[in-house]
């Protein structure tokens, strides 16, 4: 028998008092950096008179990190650091409407009009060959199957290889409601892929954004429609529809695929810039004038974060999965994502130069361990496998980053504090954050000498020649500089 019959007593099973009321549930599988976010934007949903349209449920997993992220939003706080004024002023404001809760009982997908799938698909690597893990959504789709009510939707947000609705979600689907008892294809499924960006925008990269969507049936198209219709500012962005969860699939895959081969191509040419001579940056701003290369990217240290590190290889491995097609390659996509994994070696390569061709013994200071700028997010970070190499390689490294104070990922807790250069051999600027970009390093310094690379273009060319002037050595990647 279902705990609950209503919001209000998911709500009680947490001390909260909410009164009821005949709003619609959503639940929100998966509380990561895009169903955290998510849950707040559809919280903060209002119709014509500024009411909720909607009570929302955030579901994670009963880990240690699921129910820190439960806590998070049930006491207020955001799970995740951020610098977007708006994640918190949608979290207060849900918070003093009582409709959004989180909980990781996953009977609660029984009240669900609605459950937006926010749940990982990874990659994983099998003697150097790329594999899909698809073990950990498929038990997430078995749950709604076991528990959603014929008539309701699901919306898969996650980023998964093309045909996975259809092969993979759908059948799920079916077998779990035929177990129940009910019609097949009693469950609406549809496909809407996110375009989150942590940072300064972070909520407004999903209400105030474009979105792309299709359903596995007519009805289920039209579903989603009208449920991010009243998420999304539609009147400025408007929705597209494709003819298949498919065609939403493949639209996500190759937007990201598109995104790491640009990468990829600018970094061949950063390492002819710096051969040569010239400014790759003041190449790039002169070409983006032009409107149809307004978006061709730009040196840095490296690719990160959780989409463009694999998202490139869906398509491959959904050519061999789902439709038998051994012998069709991916050449650029597969060799990008290989390009880009080892992007921040460059930078290496350069600091090990600048010291004269020796790391061992020598002290490095890396700037940043996030993957872009202004996010706490360090999942894939380039830093890294920079941190790892310099390692390897007999170096010392001291790591700092404003909005990290603990590495996940190395298990190395970050000083609050900007560390003393005193000691300190060589400089690496891996992220923009504001506190680089605006930091005084002549009195920072204190009559300092290390080398300094600037890896992702955090210096302006004020702080670039006061480093010069300093006595350090400093270099730039797509930079054509040499080291004085």
């Amino acid at each position: 028998m279902l705990r609950y019959k209503s919001f209000a007593d998911i709500a009680k099973t947490m001390g909260r008092n909410i009164p009821a009321t005949d709003r619609p549930v959503v639940c929100i599988q998966g509380l990561g950096f895009v169903g955290a976010a998510m849950a707040l934007a559809v919280a903060n949903a209002r119709d014509s008179e500024g009411l909720p349209y909607f009570n929302v449920v955030g579901v994670e997993l009963p880990t240690s990190e699921g129910l820190s992220r439960v806590e998070a939003l049930n006491s207020e706080r955001f799970p995740f650091r951020n610098n977007d004024s708006k994640i918190a002023k949608g979290l207060s404001e849900a918070y003093s409407m009582g409709n959004l809760i989180a909980t990781t009982a996953v009977d609660v997908y029984s009240l669900a009009s609605v459950t937006i799938v926010d749940v990982n698909l990874d990659v994983s690597y099998v003697d150097g060959n790329p594999t899909l893990v698809f073990n950990g959504f498929q038990s997430a789709i078995r749950t709604l199957g076991k528990y959603m009510q014929p008539g309701s939707l699901i919306i898969i947000e996650t980023t998964i290889p093309p045909g996975t609705c259809k092969k993979v979600v759908a059948p799920e689907l079916e077998t779990a409601l035929i177990e129940r008892g009910f019609p097949k294809d009693s469950i609406l499924l549809a496909h809407s892929y996110e375009r989150v960006m942590p940072g300064n925008s972070y909520f407004d990269s999903i209400v105030n954004y474009w979105r792309v969507y299709a359903g596995h049936t007519p009805e289920a198209a039209d579903a989603c429609k009208a449920f991010l219709s009243k998420v999304i500012n539609v009147k400025s962005y408007p929705l597209t529809r494709l003819n298949s969860t498919t065609a939403s699939e493949t639209a996500k895959v190759l937007e990201n695929s598109y995104r790491a081969v640009n990468i990829a191509l600018i970094e061949e040419w950063s390492r002819f810039a710096e051969a040569v001579g010239i400014d790759l940056f003041e190449v790039v701003s002169a070409i983006s004038q032009r409107p149809t290369h307004s978006n061709i990217r730009k040196p840095g240290f490296g690719v990160g974060g959780y989409c463009l590190t694999k998202d490139p290889l869906f398509a491959v491995l959904a050519a061999r999965k789902f439709y038998r097609m051994s012998d069709l390659e991916f050449p650029f996509c597969t060799q990008a994502v290989g390009m880009n994994n080892v992007l921040p070696l460059t930078s290496l390569d350069i600091v090990q130069a600048m010291l004269g061709g020796e790391l061992s013994g020598n002290t490095f200071l890396l700037l940043g361990v996030s993957y872009r700028p202004d996010v706490r997010d360090t999942r894939y970070s380039p830093s890294e496998v920079f941190v790892a190499h310099a390692m390897a390689r007999g170096a010392q490294v001291i790591c700092h980053d404003p909005l990290v104070d603990y590495w996940t990922e190395l298990n190395m807790k970050l000083p609050s504090e900007l560390p003393s250069s005193a000691g300190v051999d060589a400089i690496v600027l891996a992220v923009p954050h504001k506190e680089y970009i605006e930091l005084d390093f002549q009195a920072w310094l204190d009559g300092a000498t290390p080398v300094v690379l600037d890896a992702n273009n955090v210096l302006s060319e004020a702080q670039r020649t006061a480093l010069r002037v300093a006595g350090c050595k400093v270099a730039s990647i797509g930079r054509g500089e040499t080291y004085e």
